[in-house]
């Protein structure tokens, strides 16, 4: 039996969150002993320089012993950031001089051309961060 097979048999019940580059999928599956599980992947996408692209991913596991202590603090954790913090998204690449730590090459270049030439920028746009 290939391995595809024996993970396709193995999950149960399945669920994907797809949030902008990231993509969060949550699967029910079972252990050889026949017991139940969660594993929850977050993928996400990556543009290479030549326009071809890749994931990148991460997973986790949940034992059932672990759900109610991980519920809990899940809760409190969330609820922590949304009091201190409320709901609106709050991130640096939305700040004007955001700069992405590989687009500082790139940066640097056209802070040099500007400085032998007479244009000036004051904003950038970075598309697919």
């Amino acid at each position: 039996m290939s391995d595809y097979e024996m993970t396709d048999k193995e999950e149960i019940y399945s669920k994907v969150l797809r949030a902008g580059r990231r993509t969060y999928f949550f699967d029910v599956r079972a252990t050889k002993a026949g017991d139940y599980y969660l594993t929850i992947t977050e993928s996400k996408k990556f543009t290479n320089d030549d326009g071809s692209y890749h994931y990148k991913k991460h997973k986790i596991y949940l034992y059932k012993e672990d759900f109610s202590e991980f519920r809990e603090i899940l809760a409190e954790m969330t609820d922590y950031i949304i009091n201190e913090k409320g709901e609106e998204v709050i991130s640096e690449r939305h700040q004007r001089d955001f700069k992405r730590e590989d687009d500082f090459a790139t940066q640097e270049t056209k802070t040099a051309e500007n400085l032998n030439g007479t244009e000036s920028f004051t904003d950038i746009s970075f598309d697919d961060i």
